[in-house]
């Protein structure tokens, strides 16, 4: 039996070929540039008006995360399985409580009028070396809180989830809900640097 000679396949053109085959995907594809977190930052203080006045301590949610990524939540440390559950009992106040944020009554479209927790603020501060993953994590938690306590009040009002909603909807939602997170500067709170 001959041996038969096998031929060489000419590979001069494939890099052509994968250098126009780069070129289109480059072409082609898009890139999300949405990234990052959305947060309203207030207005300057001008040098002619009054500071705002201190908020009460029982308005306020402190979460601190450390430089060895550990949370203390109003001063005691917290697993993050848990922020989810003390943020939403923060921003609802279901039992009324006194060292709670205060509830007032107030007149929202489409629920006549309620009690609304309207000066509850969420604290967020952490330290220079808290890893970015853990930072991330944490806001995601405070963000769910919102968005649960938002979509179940949506589905006993409305029988739809809050992303069902009409803007109009939505917004009567937003005023019983209204997420204030306040970040403060990054600074060590003491573990490593």
């Amino acid at each position: 039996m001959a041996k038969r000679d096998i031929q060489e396949v000419n590979a001069g053109s494939m890099a052509d070929i994968a250098f126009l085959l780069l070129i289109f995907f480059l072409m082609t594809t898009t890139m999300d540039t949405d990234t990052g977190l959305t947060r309203m930052l207030p207005p300057p203080v001008l040098d002619d008006q009054e500071p705002p006045p201190p908020i009460r301590e029982r308005n306020v949610f402190e979460v601190l995360i450390n430089a060895q990524n550990q949370l203390l939540v109003e001063r005691q440390p917290m697993a993050l399985s848990q922020l989810r559950d003390a943020a939403k009992e923060f921003i609802e106040n279901p039992l009324n409580l006194d060292h709670l944020p205060a509830k007032e009554m107030v007149d929202v479209p489409f629920f006549g009028t309620v009690p609304v927790t309207t000066n509850a603020v969420i604290s967020l501060q952490n330290d220079r070396g808290t890893q970015y993953q853990m930072y991330l994590a944490v806001q995601n938690e405070l963000q769910a809180a919102y968005t649960e306590l938002r979509d179940e009040i949506s589905r006993r009002q409305f029988n739809r989830p809050y992303r069902d909603l009409t803007s109009d909807e939505q917004s009567a939602v937003r005023q019983i809900y209204p997420q204030r997170i306040s970040e403060a500067e990054p600074r060590n709170f003491g573990g490593r640097n």
